[in-house]
């Protein structure tokens, strides 16, 4: 500690790269609480003189749940930097967004048992930033759940977890340009498409709707049972099919996290009726314009809902959204600008990333390291950790970025997945204090600045 009760640059960088569990909760219970909560949600908005919200109502107890992950902080770092790096949610766009993931590097500590709890440094956040912290805090463990589940259960697939806002850009308008509000359903959507892959042959797609709060339990339920109105509003394929994950992480002011998690299971895969499996992902991303409408099937009858739907017909062209827009996210993690433009479409934000320049950073993919005896190419960033100059870098391993570079998206496909389960899982590395490097060939690295 030093004299006034910060922690040293060598105690915080140890504890970023320290291994430490996180609960996994999925139960009949769980299920049964969320059924309630959803019941008394409905009840209240009845009173109010409002619709019951709709919901999916077949979630259940997780099938094999894991009973905890074990992760570093900096990974779930990693994961909430590579999910903001295309998103463009605040004014510093892109590259500096993700980047404001390092805003939490002394927000998680392990307690006596190894379980991630929230330091003091965490807790004091709460003043200021509650809302905003259990959101992006808990969205990235969600999509580090999603992920293991996801490839537990398909281990033969690679798996890739897509920011679910960008690709719907991709053929309807997400906001309201008209007078008057939009109908709720389409006010609501899942977090995260997960695509589990393989090249050349058809995705299997899930939808994770995710939500964080530092209160009890029981906000929890309450959160969960509004997720499920959540993946309500997105369907694949036919109406109420498409499997799905809601994720609540509960982070406390003093006892250590927990995940909890319900799904509704089954298979939903983009194979085209009539067609040869596999697309050209190469293919630029072609911008549609389709009617937020859901075809329910009725009793004799057919019926549309407003929502969001992708028929059979287009799963073609919703696989080349899914894997481009994943390549944007890449491209964004290592610099943004035109590698990234090319990937998006003009409504998805193209416009955000045609220049080489954002805000939080003057450097754009001029930094290139060595780490574990790989080569990645990327951006860094100087910046102080307690009063002491600290160097991060975000990059993706060379080969890879050389065929995104290039728009090539099924080179870098094949190539990422010969090499999943051959990445370095070491949390430090000879010139770096602590290192995390994901399954996507991307890494985010921390050590202390050598000017």
């Amino acid at each position: 500690m030093n004299e006034d009760g910060t922690k040293t640059i060598t105690e915080i960088l140890d504890e970023l790269s320290t291994t430490s569990h996180i609960q996994v909760r999925s139960s009949h219970e769980l299920a049964a609480e969320v059924n309630k909560a959803a019941s008394d949600e409905d009840e209240k908005r009845e009173e109010d003189g409002r619709d019951p919200l709709r919901r999916r109502t077949d979630y259940r107890a997780v099938r094999k749940a894991p009973r905890s992950l074990s992760l570093t902080p900096w990974q779930v770092l990693h994961a909430i930097g590579l999910g903001a790096a295309a998103a463009r949610q605040g004014a510093g766009r892109g590259l500096a967004e993700h980047w404001g993931s390092l805003r939490y590097s002394q927000a998680l500590e392990a307690d006596r048992g190894r379980f991630l709890q929230l330091s003091s440094e965490g807790r004091e956040l709460l003043r200021f930033y509650k809302a905003t912290q259990s959101g992006e805090i808990g969205t990235g463990f969600a999509s580090l759940l999603a992920e293991h589940i996801v490839r537990s259960r398909y281990p033969d697939h690679s798996v890739s977890v897509i920011p679910a806002d960008i690709a719907l850009k991709a053929a309807w308008t997400l906001r309201s340009t008209g007078t008057g509000p939009r109908p709720e359903p389409l006010q609501r959507r899942p977090h995260f498409f997960v695509e589990a892959w393989q090249p050349g042959e058809p995705s299997k797609i899930f939808l994770v709707s995710s939500k964080g709060t530092h209160s009890s339990v029981h906000q929890v339920y309450k959160q969960l049972s509004t997720a499920s109105a959540h993946v309500e509003a997105v369907h694949i394929g036919p109406y109420g099919t498409v499997p799905y994950l809601l994720i609540g992480t509960e982070i406390p002011a003093k006892e250590s996290l927990a995940l909890h998690v319900l799904e509704a299971p089954g298979t939903t895969v983009l194979h085209p009726p009539g067609e040869k499996p596999g697309v050209d992902l190469n293919l630029e991303l072609t911008q549609k314009e389709f009617m937020p409408d859901v075809v329910r099937p009725t009793e004799g009858d057919r019926a549309t809902i407003p929502g969001f739907q992708v028929l059979p017909k287009s799963f073609a062209w919703f696989s080349i959204v899914l894997a481009r827009t994943e390549a944007a996210a890449l491209t964004a993690f290592t610099g943004g600008g035109q590698p990234t433009a090319q990937y998006l479409t003009k409504e998805q934000g193209r416009r955000h990333f045609n220049h080489d320049t954002h805000a939080g950073t003057d450097r754009l993919r001029d930094a290139e390291h060595r780490i574990h005896d790989i080569d990645f190419v990327g951006t860094d960033h100087i910046y102080r950790l307690n009063g002491t100059r600290v160097e991060a870098f975000s990059g993706l391993e060379r080969g890879l970025y050389i065929h995104l570079h290039h728009g090539h998206v099924n080179e870098y496909r094949r190539q990422v997945h010969d090499l999943r389960g051959q990445w370095p899982s070491r949390s430090t590395s000879k010139y770096w204090n602590t290192v995390s490097i994901r399954s996507d060939g991307t890494v985010l690295a921390i050590r202390l600045y050598d000017e």
